[in-house]
């Protein structure tokens, strides 16, 4: 067997070898790849889990949460009361819902027990069918005094990207508090739950966070399986490879045999055909010279 086997020490075999253990390699940091992915899935909906349905809080309790909120910190249900500083607002691009793109509404929202100002989302705007660079319509929020129950959500990064006088193109509260004459919480935003007066017209609320955690596990799964599958290929060629090199041996070993019966056989069948034409009459020309060599042979013996 292991003469048999010999060939896979050589340069070759051996070099492929490492090509799968490489292959292998790359497809368990893959499979860990989508395992974190998976796990920051779960951490998400554990959040939603324990935050997005709990009881409010008032504003004053958690207000430290405005200007440095820590992830588990997200969709954390907090109360204010206060006043919307219209004129301020601010329309988000390019932001998703129901598989549509369009735009957030933002407006600074003033807290009246601790003065504080905080960006209040007040939810999506669909695209004008007529010029997509505006929302369809654009309410007014209510004016005075408003209660509102919204869900802290924490800063978005900046994205580098330009946007047209009283848009953004994310929500990066630093950019939005430059443009302000007053200052502005910055660590969070509050997306609006619910206001008290309703006004007649308000933006679509945003969905409830998706619970699915997606399919990163057996995506993960898969990857291990395919560097597995590297090592089990090049065994499956190491196999062929010895079963024709066996079948090759034993053809070279048998080649003198076959030659040989192969002449008996084709001399059997030569003289079988001159039997029969013997008995049905029917000579070929190379019948009869044989035939006048064995009479002449005869008669000289």
């Amino acid at each position: 067997m292991k003469e048999r086997y010999r060939f896979l020490l050589t340069p070759t075999w051996l070099g492929w070898l490492a090509v799968c253990a490489v292959f292998a390699v790359a497809c368990y940091f893959l499979g860990q790849w989508q395992l974190d992915r998976r796990e920051h899935a779960l951490d998400e909906i554990n959040r939603v889990v324990q935050n997005y349905d709990e009881d409010p809080v008032p504003y004053s309790e958690v207000r430290e949460l405005f200007a440095d909120p820590d992830s588990q910190d997200e969709w954390t249900v907090v109360s204010m009361h206060g006043e919307y500083l219209a004129d301020d607002f601010r329309l988000v691009r390019n932001r998703g819902h129901m598989s549509q793109v369009g735009y957030e509404q933002v407006v600074p929202f003033r807290e009246q027990e601790t003065g504080d100002v905080v960006v209040l989302s007040r939810g999506w705007l669909p695209t004008s069918s007529d010029d997509g660079s505006r929302p369809a319509y654009n309410p007014q929020p209510p004016e005075g005094q408003v209660e509102v129950i919204a869900r802290l959500k924490p800063a978005e990064p900046a994205i580098n990207r330009d946007a047209p006088d009283g848009q953004l193109a994310s929500l990066d509260l630093s950019e939005y508090a430059e443009q302000l004459d007053y200052p502005l919480i910055t660590g969070a935003y509050a997306r609006m739950a619910q206001e008290d007066p309703a006004p007649e017209q308000a933006p679509s609320q945003l969905v409830r966070p998706s619970m699915d955690e997606g399919p990163h596990l057996s995506y993960s799964m898969q990857w291990i399986a395919f560097g597995l599958l590297g090592f089990i290929g090049w065994g499956y060629a190491a196999r062929l490879h010895a079963r024709n090199r066996d079948l090759a041996a034993a053809e070279e070993a048998d080649s003198p045999h076959q030659a040989a019966a192969g002449t008996m056989n084709r001399d059997r069948l030569r003289e079988a055909k001159r039997v029969r034409r013997l008995q049905q009459g029917k000579l070929s020309d190379e019948d009869l010279e044989d035939a006048w060599v064995e009479e002449h042979l005869s008669n000289s013996r």
